[in-house]
């Protein structure tokens, strides 16, 4: 048996912006780092809207060589005035060289990293409601303002 293809749509990009991060510390998993979104944008074809402040962080895991491990929770607000609760989790990694760049917040061109995410969501409003029986995966990249994912529904 073949194996079936893997489809993919643009939905949209999301730009976010992050504020000073919590050290929680080593844990049993890792060294711990709570993340606040401050806001952001989600613009594209299939949604647009703004990320809500206050309603969004990152509980970051990072391992001893740097690699990150994401956990998103986040609520944004789409033109058309419905509300979407989008959790994420995914994975930053890379070369030790690669990845004191981009813990020293400079510019790093996203072919030099591995950054994906796996993206559900949840929401009342009818005209969104397709967005609750769907997966999504994000290609991020890291820039100093903050992370930036490009969201592709997988048909």
């Amino acid at each position: 048996m073949a194996p079936l293809p893997l489809k993919t749509g643009f939905m949209f990009r999301m730009v976010l912006g992050v504020g000073t991060p919590q050290m929680v510390g080593p844990t049993r998993n890792g060294e711990l780092r709570i993340v606040p979104v401050t806001g952001g944008t989600v613009e594209g074809p299939r949604l647009t809207g703004e990320v809500l402040p206050g309603t969004a962080a990152d509980w970051l895991r990072v391992d001893p060589d740097g690699t990150a491990h994401m956990d998103v929770r986040l609520t944004i607000r789409a033109a058309s005035g419905g509300v979407v609760y989008a959790h994420y989790s995914g994975i930053r990694t890379g070369t030790p060289e690669v990845l004191a760049r981009l813990a020293a917040g400079e510019m790093v061109d996203p072919a030099d990293y591995y950054f994906r995410t796996a993206m559900r969501f949840e929401t009342g409003a009818p005209d969104l409601a397709w967005m609750n029986r769907i997966l999504a995966i994000g290609v991020g990249q890291r820039p100093p303002s903050g992370p930036t994912y490009d969201v592709y529904e997988v048909a």
